[in-house]
């Protein structure tokens, strides 16, 4: 009987608490994916994707459940500024690209300009440029690099 109990609450560690009684599923990153295209497809006029992001970048299955007829059963992540999704062992990436992103967009509003390094062809960042406008106030462990569509920031090195 110990261990049955046992067994049983190591299975259930990872999921929240208000999802204990639901449909606990088991999804991959491009189902996660999927659903937040699906849920901002259908969302009402006015609604963002941001609403799917907690404080601590998890997302809320609970507005995804009808779209994946369950809920996960691993914690997913999500960016605010550029909602890509990223699984726990990359959950550290999109608190760094939302507090880039609104650098880089202060930036431009001030500068009207790009803060990427002079002649650099894949618009890497420079966090020299975001830090000396007091833009940013910490340099993250990883490059990001602007892309050409919105001028959005991502930690994926263009080709």
């Amino acid at each position: 009987m110990w261990k049955k109990w046992t067994k049983k609450k190591s299975n259930q560690q990872h999921i929240p608490n208000s999802y204990n009684n639901d449909n606990i599923i088991e999804v991959d990153l491009d189902t996660i994916k999927a659903a937040v295209r699906k849920f901002a497809e259908n969302a009402p006029p006015g609604v963002t994707t941001k609403v799917l992001v907690k404080d601590d970048h998890s997302i809320d299955f609970n507005l995804l459940k009808p779209f994946l007829n369950g809920i996960p059963n691993k914690t997913f992540y999500m960016s605010k500024e550029t909602y890509e999704v990223f699984e726990e062992k990359d959950k550290a990436i999109p608190l760094y690209i939302d507090k880039v992103q609104q650098a880089v967009d202060r930036y431009v509003d001030m500068y009207k300009k790009l803060p990427t390094i002079p002649d650099d062809p894949y618009q890497k960042v420079s966090y020299l440029m975001l830090e000396n406008n007091s833009l940013l106030t910490e340099r993250p462990p990883i490059d990001f690099y602007i892309t050409n569509e919105e001028y959005l920031v991502t930690y994926k090195r263009p080709k």
